[in-house]
């Protein structure tokens, strides 16, 4: 049942719900009274589809990888290239973390409470991505 699905795996009926409604978990199963049944192999899916999100994979990329697992006999060239622009997109997003990390660091060492006009919090954040 549903309500089992999500605490195996602590993930939210709702949750659930819409990776079936986005077909990212399959249909499940229904019992004769209606509700839905699922087995290991979902129990399975739904902790990768979980983990990937947690690294920060898009939705359309955990499609492609669950339909690329569905041959696990075909060569693993299309998950590596999705891992590595993954990758690329995650190492971007450190660097712009990292200068904000420093505009922010800068700025908070500057800020002496003057007036809102003169405040570099202010301005670092409004000027910031423009680096």
């Amino acid at each position: 049942m549903i309500g089992d699905l999500a605490k195996r795996t602590g993930t939210k009926v709702n949750t659930i719900r819409f990776y079936e409604g986005i077909g990212l978990m399959p249909e499940a199963a229904r019992t004769s009274g209606g509700r839905r049944t699922y087995g290991e192999a979902e129990v399975r899916q739904l902790g990768f589809i979980r983990h990937a999100r947690e690294l920060g994979f898009p939705v359309e990329e955990i499609r492609s990888l669950i339909a690329l697992s569905s041959d696990p006999d075909q060569d693993c060239g299309q998950a590596g290239a999705i891992a590595r622009r993954h990758l690329a997109d995650v190492e971007d997003r450190i660097a712009r973390l990292l200068a904000l990390r420093d505009a922010l660091s800068e700025a908070t060492r500057s800020c002496d409470g003057g007036k809102i006009a003169d405040c570099r919090v202010i301005d670092a954040i409004s000027t910031f991505g423009g680096n």
